[in-house]
């Protein structure tokens, strides 16, 4: 009888798990391990700490130039995967305004939808507002109320 071996699964490796790409949900992950993936360039804003080994150009300031209004305020994401991501800070009494609002949205109409949801749709508002009505939106009025 000859001996069997054990059947072995074969598992992604590292590359395949974090180098994909978020874009094409469908398409299999095309990274290669053995690269790197290249690193971005460095940008006046970096600190003397950052980006070290990585040579700087900087460039004479630009004047700052009127905003344009045809500018368009971005549509709220809904629900996709989002690549960006910021920290914000609130207070607790905002975080409860958050969540009784959420919860209110779910029981009086029907609309099952996470905080983030809430907060996309209130800065896709704010911004429409502000590209609207510039100087009298309501965004230049509370921000001037401090």
């Amino acid at each position: 009888m000859a001996a069997q071996r054990p059947r072995r699964v074969t598992l992604p490796g590292a590359a395949d798990l974090f180098f994909r790409s978020t874009s094409a949900p469908h398409s299999a992950p095309q990274a290669d391990p053995s690269q790197k993936p290249p690193e971005p360039a460095a940008r006046e804003e970096d600190g003397p700490g950052e980006r070290l080994g990585t040579e700087r150009t900087v460039s004479a300031p630009r004047p700052r130039k009127p905003r344009a209004r045809t500018q368009r305020a971005p549509q709220p994401s809904g629900r996709q995967r989002h690549e960006e991501k910021i920290t914000v800070y609130i207070s607790a009494a905002e975080l409860l305004a958050l969540e009784q609002t959420r919860l209110t949205l779910r029981a009086e109409h029907g609309l099952t939808v996470d905080r983030g949801r809430i907060v996309r749709e209130a800065v896709a508002v704010l911004l429409a507002d502000f590209e609207e009505h510039g100087e009298t939106s309501m965004l230049v009025q509370r921000l001037g109320d401090d």
